[in-house]
């Protein structure tokens, strides 16, 4: 095996995506890295200009040209490329000039850090919601105590009043003081670990699926797209029927509301992901749920605390729906994400196949 060969065979075998052009900035080679980072074959892509390979989204990176005559290497930090199918991903590149008979030919490594930043996100996530569920807590505690004292002394005084149409006034306080207590319950989310057995993914969206079609009216599509390859999982079935018709139920308000031009449209669908990392977790295999609707979307402002305790963009919501959503799926040690622009958002709920044996609220 020649030298050459040997080289080769290196650059084929890095997990490291390698591509190679030449002076004019048409692509001389690509490793295998490389063609999946593109999903596109070194043959069809070789002799290509690389902006048909990929386009960064400030234009055409006129630092490659200027690399190609003065031959000084350069490295660019998270760098947004498109590819010519739409497909976005966030990239670090080193770019080193190579000296040739007709030039500088550019040898450029590209490092994916779509799914390293994804990864450090959802540990933040993890981390304030542990901590909001803290302070949700103490706040739940020092809430209920003077409640409590507020709804006896009102029943103590209902009995000593001589007047019954005073009673009117102590019963506003009774109820006043009902009202706050069931809110900083339902903060709190659910009241009880889960209780986890095999549960089918599927009957759980179907049993969701039939409370939506009877509260919905016919103007309301409801697509499902299953995979039925999905094997049970470990959960509550209660609570994920909770926490998936909370995050349906807001699907449905914000269509009724903000209705699109054309059809309503609410889909149902399951997935599964293999190899996964869930905060600092690799999972073999994950269980996908999406729900996705074509509704006007959710305030960018709103995406990085929508799972906040009485976060809402509804003038009429509580904001305690997807807080309790998203904690039920910490309980089975999973994550509902948000993706959304106008006209189509995802909720996308992960949850491991297998559950480990201690549970914590």
């Amino acid at each position: 095996m020649s030298m050459t060969d040997n080289y080769k065979l290196l650059l084929d075998n890095l997990s490291t995506a390698i591509i190679q052009v030449d002076h004019n900035l048409c692509l001389s080679y690509l490793n295998p890295a490389a063609e999946m980072l593109f999903a596109c074959g070194a043959s069809r892509a070789i002799g290509i200009p690389v902006d048909q390979l990929f386009i960064e989204s400030d234009g055409t990176p006129e630092a490659w040209e200027q690399a190609t005559v003065a031959g000084h290497p350069f490295t660019k930090r998270e760098s947004l490329i498109v590819l010519p199918n739409g497909v976005q991903h966030i990239v670090d590149y080193t770019v080193s000039p190579v000296l040739v008979s007709k030039g500088y030919c550019l040898v450029v490594e590209l490092q994916p850090r779509d799914r390293l930043l994804k990864i450090s996100k959802e540990e933040d996530l993890f981390a304030q919601q542990e901590t909001l569920r803290t302070l949700v807590r103490g706040m739940a505690h020092e809430i209920k105590n003077p409640l409590g004292g507020i709804r006896g002394a009102a029943q103590l005084l209902e009995r000593a009043l001589p007047d019954e149409s005073l009673k009117d006034y102590t019963e506003v306080i009774i109820c006043e003081a009902d009202r706050l207590r069931n809110l900083v319950d339902r903060m709190l989310g659910p009241r009880k670990m889960p209780d986890f057995t095999e549960v089918n993914i599927h009957k759980v969206l179907e049993h969701v699926y039939a409370l939506i079609r009877a509260e919905a009216d016919d103007s309301l599509i409801l697509v499902r797209d299953y995979d039925p390859s999905l094997p049970d999982i470990q959960g509550d079935q209660e609570q994920l029927i909770q926490a998936i018709l909370n995050i349906v139920r807001n699907a449905m308000q914000a269509l009724e509301e903000h209705p699109p031009e054309g059809k309503k449209s609410i889909t149902f669908r399951t997935r599964a992901k293999r190899q996964f990392t869930l905060g600092a977790e690799c999972h073999r295999l994950l269980c996908q749920v999406e729900i996705i609707d074509n509704g006007p979307g959710i305030p960018s402002e709103l995406l990085e605390t929508l799972f906040y305790p009485l976060v809402t963009g509804r003038a009429e919501g509580t904001g305690l729906g997807l807080s309790i959503a998203q904690t039920i799926l910490h309980q089975h040690h999973g994550l509902i994400e948000c993706e959304s622009t106008p006209g189509e958002t995802f909720f996308r709920l992960l949850i491991p196949l297998e559950q480990k044996n201690e549970q914590t609220l």
